[in-house]
């Protein structure tokens, strides 16, 4: 699928790159990450005024790492699919729901399980009580 849900573990919820990073080093990597998309979201290829910067995160759940792999610029549609549990609390899943379907042309049957599979790895990465943070790409991304 094109597009997934990302679902944090809770022990990581309002932890986020911007707050790790020294003054003005969250606005160099999210520029880049804009300019590399060209006015385009980088999931579903959306022309869009407005990108968001998204934190790409890996989970290696037998070493507890949770390990940065990069930053892309989404749209609004994508971003609110993939943190598709903030996106229920405010009351938008059908919206995220058709959005999910329509860019992986996929059945509501389809994007219930794969909401099923998320839950499910996300229950699993809330029983390690903390998790060791990777930031080693950001060589890359600055």
């Amino acid at each position: 699928m094109k597009l997934n849900f990302e679902l944090v573990p809770d022990s990581c919820w309002y932890s986020n790159l911007r707050s790790l990073l020294p003054p003005g080093g969250w606005d160099i990597i999210r520029k880049k990450a804009y300019a590399r998309a060209n006015g385009r979201c980088m999931i579903c290829g959306a022309k869009t005024a407005r990108l968001e910067a998204h934190e790409q995160w890996s989970y290696d759940e037998d070493n507890a790492v949770q390990k940065l792999t990069g930053v892309i610029a989404i749209c609004h549609a994508c971003h609110e699919v993939i943190h598709i549990g903030r996106t229920q609390l405010m009351g938008r899943e059908r919206e995220a729901s058709e959005h999910f379907m329509k860019v992986n042309n996929c059945t509501y049957a389809e994007y219930r399980k794969a909401l099923g599979e998320a839950n499910e790895a996300h229950r699993r990465r809330n029983q390690i009580p903390e998790w060791k943070l990777d930031l080693s790409v950001l060589k890359d991304l600055i």
